[in-house]
C-alpha cells in the first residue's frame, strides 16, 4: 500500500464487447478516483455501464484499455490468479443475486473468504459468529441458502463480503431484489461500516441508497456525465431508519 494513494483509481478505462462480430462499447474512457473511506454511489440508466465498471474495478471483467490502480499499485496488468489473490486480500463483493454457494451452510459461506485469505480458522469462526450475530442471523448459521428468505440471503452476502475486513467493498445493486424492510436493514449496515471508515463503491438505481453516499457518479452511455459531492445536510443519516446494528473492526 502506497501512503496517501487513493484506494481506487481508474484512468481512461474502456470496455468494448464483441457481439456478433460487432464492437459494442460499454465503458468509454472513464476516469475515477476513490479515496480511503469514501462512499461513492454510481447511478445511471440500464445499459449505461455501471455494473461493467464496478466489475472491472474488482477484476471480475477484463478491460479493453486503460489503467486500474488499487492502493497505488497497478492492478489491470495482473494475471487472473493475481487478481484472485488481490480479491481475497483486499476486496469484498455484494451482488444483487447474492451468489451464495448453494451446497454450503450460512456459516461456511461467511467464513470462506477469510479462510481463503489466510485467516486462522479460529479467528475466521469468531469473525463469522460476530457478523451473523450483529445481523440477526446467528440462529441461521447451519441453514442452507435455499432455506433463507431473499432478505436473509442478502444479509449473509453482506456478512461474507465483510468477513475478511476488505480494504474496498464493491456492491452491485445490493438492494435491487429486496423489500423495503430488508432494504432498510442493508442501508443501516452500509451506513454503519462507512462511518467506521469502510471504502465503498456501490451501483444503485435507488435514490435512498445514493443519498447515503459522499459522492454520486452518474454514467450515461458508458461515460461519466456528472460527479458531485452530496452536502452533509442532504445525506441520509445512517441510523434514520431505526436502530443501527454495531459493526466493529
Amino acid at each position: 500500500m502506497t501512503a496517501d494513494a487513493p484506494v481506487v483509481r481508474a484512468v481512461n478505462l474502456v470496455k468494448i464487447y464483441q457481439t456478433g462480430g460487432l464492437p459494442v462499447p460499454a465503458v468509454r474512457g472513464v476516469d475515477l478516483t476513490v479515496e480511503a473511506g469514501e462512499f461513492v454511489a454510481i447511478m445511471g440508466p440500464s445499459g449505461s455501464g455501471k455494473s461493467t465498471l464496478v466489475h472491472m474495478l474488482g477484476g471480475l471483467d477484463t478491460r479493453t484499455s486503460g489503467e486500474i490502480w488499487l492502493d497505488g499499485k497497478r492492478a489491470d496488468t495482473l494475471s487472473e490468479s493475481g487478481w484472485a489473490v488481490l480479491r481475497r486480500e483486499k476486496i469484498g463483493f455484494v451482488f444483487q443475486f447474492f451468489n451464495l454457494v448453494a451446497n454450503m451452510t450460512v456459516a461456511d459461506n461467511v467464513e470462506l473468504p477469510a479462510l481463503l485469505g489466510g485467516v486462522p480458522p479460529r479467528q475466521a469462526r469468531e469473525r463469522r459468529e460476530y457478523l451473523l450475530g450483529e445481523l440477526g442471523l446467528a440462529d441461521r448459521a447451519e441453514a442452507s441458502p435455499a432455506q433463507l428468505s431473499g432478505g436473509e440471503q442478502q444479509r449473509v452476502a453482506l456478512a461474507r463480503a465483510l468477513a475478511n475486513q476488505p480494504r474496498l467493498l464493491l456492491a452491485d445493486e445490493p438492494t435491487g431484489n429486496l423489500d423495503s424492510r430488508n432494504t432498510r436493514d442493508v442501508l443501516r449496515l452500509l451506513g454503519k461500516v462507512h462511518g467506521q471508515g469502510q471504502t465503498i463503491v456501490l451501483v444503485t438505481h435507488d435514490a435512498r441508497v445514493a443519498s447515503m453516499a459522499d459522492r454520486v457518479v452518474s454514467l450515461l452511455d458508458g461515460q461519466i456525465v456528472d460527479d458531485g459531492a452530496i452536502p452533509k445536510s442532504r445525506r441520509r443519516p445512517s441510523g434514520a431508519a431505526g436502530d443501527v446494528v454495531e459493526l466493529r473492526s
